[in-house]
């Protein structure tokens, strides 16, 4: 799916991505990479190393770009097959794993940057998200048709189980790092699942729709989740869903196996994206450009805006000054609308038909001959006159 606009953190430096461009913001110095100009160049897919290391991006042009962070270096611009949807590194750092719309997982080399892809796994349906275990043994993709897919990474042809009770689409996947058994999942059905994903076995479902206030105007249109992200500190997780005002934060309780709903935090503006920063807080990007960025932290055991951090002022002026390269995407679809399922409603169609034939009956009724005292009359053929009695 195309993330028109977002955010991702690493260490200290916040990169937004948007449009055509990157822009970064970091303490340490950095290098720009020169990658060839072609196409609109819009960035479909992006994610940083497990250690911020490393940050890859697919565009729209079928290009794999690979940067180092620190200091930032474009290292390889790679080609892929087919337009890619989601993006994903290894625990390892040696591979990136490439899910693209046809339903395949390329994997591309990070020690050897210039390196071609390797098919490693396919679906019949296209993939929205890619994931991995972090111990590197299973990868796990999740596709249009409602599927999570747990497969042996060593042989990905071998898969381990299948993680099914969405109605939609699976929009977002999500490995809990610090309870590793342990996978969260997303979909067009507006739920956020909790699953043990080795044996496929759902361990809580909440349906987002409860969590609304069902006075406000957006309280019955139709989301999937855009982002899952995790703050480790406190087993707590943010979710943004496209086009709406909102982040659903939820406290993970692994012991309970459950998912405890926390807060919902609304805005006057769309959510772009939300990230945790460990150590930090809760990013929120929302689209208005006096207020693009707002920084949350728990206080007293709920989550409060820190309009006064130096920091975030900080940040929000660079977001402003490059405001223009995010303002383009502020109406673009992120094509998940175009995921629903298509319905069909076959009996209205029939009665309308039905209806049609009995008018078309009755129609011909009206139209017939009168009938006699008996019956309908016989009509006379030709020549044949009518016999009276004889005396």
């Amino acid at each position: 799916m195309a993330s028109s606009v977002g955010l991702a953190l690493c260490g200290h430096a916040l990169v937004v991505r948007g449009g055509s461009r990157l822009l970064a913001t970091s303490t340490s110095s950095r290098e720009d990479g020169q990658p060839v100009d072609q196409g609109s160049d819009t960035v479909l897919a992006s994610t940083f190393s497990k250690s911020g290391s490393y940050f890859v991006l697919t565009d729209d042009s079928k290009r794999l770009i690979l940067f180092r962070t620190n200091p930032w270096q474009c290292l390889s611009v790679r080609t892929v097959v087919r337009r890619c949807t989601a993006l994903t590194f290894t625990a390892s750092e040696e591979k990136i794993l490439v899910a693209d719309k046809s339903g395949d997982v390329y994997s591309f080399s990070v020690l050897e940057p210039h390196g071609g892809g390797r098919l490693e796994l396919g679906h019949l349906s296209m993939l929205l998200d890619v994931a991995v275990s972090p111990d590197d043994r299973f990868v796990l993709t999740a596709d249009r048709d409602e599927k999570i897919r747990v497969s042996w990474a060593a042989a990905p042809h071998s898969i381990e189980s299948f993680c099914l009770g969405h109605t939609e689409f699976v929009s977002r996947i999500f490995v809990v790092p610090n309870h590793p058994e342990l996978l969260l999942s997303s979909s067009g059905d507006r739920t956020l699942r909790l699953w043990e994903y080795r044996s496929g076995r759902e361990l809580h479902c909440c349906p987002l729709t409860s969590l609304q206030d069902p006075t406000e105007p957006w309280s019955d249109k139709r989301f999937a989740v855009s982002r899952i992200t995790y703050w480790s500190q406190e087993d707590c997780v943010a979710l943004s869903c496209d086009g709406l005002p909102v982040v659903y934060i939820f406290q993970l309780d692994a012991a309970q196996r459950q998912l405890v709903p926390r807060q919902l935090l609304t805005f006057q503006h769309r959510v772009w994206d939300a990230a945790f920063e460990e150590g930090n807080g809760l990013w929120v990007l929302q689209d208005c450009r006096e207020d693009p960025l707002v920084l949350y932290r728990p206080v007293g055991g709920q989550w409060q805006s820190v309009p006064e951090s130096a920091e975030l002022k900080r940040v929000c002026a660079h977001v402003r000054v490059n405001w223009a390269m995010l303002e383009g995407c502020a109406g673009v679809d992120s094509g998940f609308s175009s995921l629903y399922k298509a319905t069909c409603d076959n009996m209205t169609t029939y009665l309308k038909k039905k209806e049609e034939r009995l008018q078309q009956q009755l129609k011909k009724r009206r139209q017939a001959p009168p009938s006699g005292p008996n019956g309908p009359t016989k009509k006379m053929r030709a020549g044949e006159s009518a016999q009276g009695c004889s005396s």
